[in-house]
């Protein structure tokens, strides 16, 4: 069971402090000084400094942003494994996985798998749906520049977030809680928090917080079913990177130089993109890996009690 590898490292309530603190510290305070400081010198004193993302972007440039921007998860995930390894002595594949070693075939098929249906969604809704909704946006050598970083540095992002919540967050809860359902509905609750910040929910409001702690809820089941977080690491890689390279908006989080540019109005397009995933799209999702990778015993993966070994009295 994926929870209890955690009792495969060292479990003191001390170290779960302190690696909290020094995740957020390196994720939100020496993760963000490279953007802090390229703000700071492009600007024109205090106050010509951008308090917003679209201003940001507008003073840096879209692609500068976002590079900067990852930088922060990148250094967040880095003060996940140092933490682990150091803190909690439990290795990355521990951490990431029941199997004797990474599935690296599961990530790539999950990659490929929401690669091709969310960028068909995109694409029929550009070709036969609603053209009028977009602009061609592409711009060969910024948009060469994003596939660049998108593909090297915005999976540090994707892996930061699987990492936290889904690997180190869920074994964390797993170890206080006893059981699998709280650390599930505690993370995914999490994750939709996370982005409660984002353009996105201010154009829509906090009904889209269905969809950010559903996707959570979808990625924490099929890490517990499927026993490892490959799975959901490719998703959320494929998720990012196809969005980013496909279509931006002036209301998102993720403004990028992409192919295509959606003018439509929020309000009107927003509930469809929010129920039709969580209430159709990862359910059929949910069916098909179940059959792949012949998932059984749901109740007793995502409800049961952990399993303690019995040489371990911690917490």
């Amino acid at each position: 069971m994926y929870i209890e590898q955690a009792y495969k490292g060292l479990t003191d309530s001390w170290r779960y402090v302190v690696s909290g603190a020094i995740i957020i510290i390196a994720w939100q305070v020496l993760g963000m000084l490279p953007l802090l400081t390229a703000i700071g010198v492009t600007s024109n004193g205090l106050s010509d400094v951008p308090r917003s993302i679209p201003k940001m972007i507008a003073l840096l440039g879209s692609n500068l942003f976002l590079f900067l921007m990852l930088l922060s998860f990148a250094t967040g995930l880095l003060a996940i494994f140092l933490c682990v390894k150091f803190l909690h002595r439990q290795s990355i594949k521990v951490l990431t996985t029941t199997r004797s070693k990474i599935d690296w075939n599961r990530f790539v098929f999950m990659f490929l798998l929401w690669g091709v249906i969310s960028s068909s969604f995109v694409l029929v809704d550009y070709y036969w749906i609603a053209p009028e909704h977009y602009v061609w946006n592409l711009k060969l050598k910024p948009f060469l520049i994003l596939c660049a970083i998108g593909f090297f540095v915005l999976p540090l992002q994707t892996s930061f977030e699987e990492y936290a919540f889904r690997g180190y967050g869920m074994q964390f809860l797993g170890v206080i809680f006893k059981n699998r359902w709280l650390p599930l509905v505690i993370t995914s609750v999490a994750f939709g928090v996370l982005h409660i910040f984002n353009p996105e929910v201010e154009k829509l409001g906090y009904i889209i917080m269905i969809y950010y702690i559903g996707t959570g809820l979808f990625l924490g089941i099929i890490t517990l079913m499927d026993a490892g977080l490959e799975l959901a690491l490719g998703f959320h890689c494929a998720n990012n990177l196809f969005t980013a390279l496909l279509v931006t908006s002036d209301w998102t989080a993720l403004q990028t130089d992409s192919i295509l540019k959606d003018i439509s109005d929020p309000e009107v397009m927003g509930l469809t993109e929010i129920f039709i995933p969580v209430l159709i799209v990862f359910p059929i999702l949910l069916f098909i890996l179940s059959k792949k990778y012949k998932w059984s015993n749901w109740n007793e993966k995502l409800l049961g009690p952990i399993e303690i070994p019995e040489n371990n009295n911690r917490f």
